[in-house]
This record gives C-alpha cells, structure tokens and sequence, in this order.
C-alpha cells in the first residue's frame, strides 16, 4: 500500500514539477504560502502515512471484510482525487475547479479516516496529519484563487 501510494504521489509531483517553476511564480499567493521545498517532504511523509494506515486495515480483511472493503473504497476514491487535484491545479492551471475538487476530496479523506479510525485506532491517527493539511491547502487554494481572479 505505501508503494501504492509513493506511486500516485510521484505521478503528482511529475504533474506539478514544470508548472512550480513557471506559471506558480506568476501567482499572487496569501502571506502564509509556506516555501516550496516544504511540499515534497510534507507530501512524501503523507504519502507514507496513508500507505501504512491502508496497511493496518487491510490486514483486518479477514475479520471484517465489508468493512475493510467499503474503508478501502473510499481510500482508493481519495487517493485518485488526490492526484486529480494536482493534475487541475498545476497541470490546468486552473485553481477555482481545484478549489471545487480539494472540497470533494476533504470529504472523501474524511470518510476514509472515519471508517479507518473503526478498523484501527492507528490507521485512524496516521490520517490526521493528512486531513490537517488538506484543511490548510483548501485554504491557500482558495486564497490563491481569490487573489488571481
């Protein structure tokens, strides 16, 4: 699963690479846009963390296998949209349907973690991290998109 995840997350980032250093320094970006370099080890760690709390339930597949497979579900509907989020915002250069998409994509990483979380605890807590950040980049995603309009 971590592989899983390492992969869609490379996909990401070769989707994003050529516009972070071109039309992403043409935006105006709010006061607290964090440093570029912060996004790679940021996503690499959430990445990781995904992939183990994936782990964790899927090895729960023999006790409580609907349950895992609808957690699963909505895993892999995230982690798809995870990466159709970079694919509009950087490889569309379109941050208003993005803005639309991480909204999508908060819900579903809010139901992955809520049904992860009543598989395993520790499944649960590795997606906090994650919705968090998401939470933040909603945020500058819309600020972004407020102040390029």
């Amino acid at each position: 699963m971590v592989a899983t995840c390492i992969g869609v997350g490379y996909i990401s980032g070769e989707t994003t690479r050529e516009s972070v250093d071109t039309w992403y320094t043409t935006l105006q970006k709010p006061v607290f846009n964090p440093p570029n370099w912060i996004f790679a080890p940021v996503w690499s760690t959430l990445y990781v963390f995904m992939g183990i709390a994936a782990g964790l339930v899927w090895a729960r597949i023999d006790f409580e296998k609907d349950a895992v497979r609808k957690a699963l579900t909505f895993f892999f509907i995230q982690l798809a949209l995870n990466a159709l989020w970079s694919y509009l915002f950087f490889g569309l250069q379109n941050p208003m349907i993005a803005m639309f998409e991480i909204v999508l994509l908060w819900l579903m990483i809010y139901e992955t973690w809520h049904k992860f979380k009543t598989i395993n605890k520790y499944a649960g807590w590795l997606f906090v991290p994650y919705i968090l950040w998401v939470s933040f980049a909603a945020v500058l995603n819309a600020s972004i998109w407020y102040l390029n309009r």
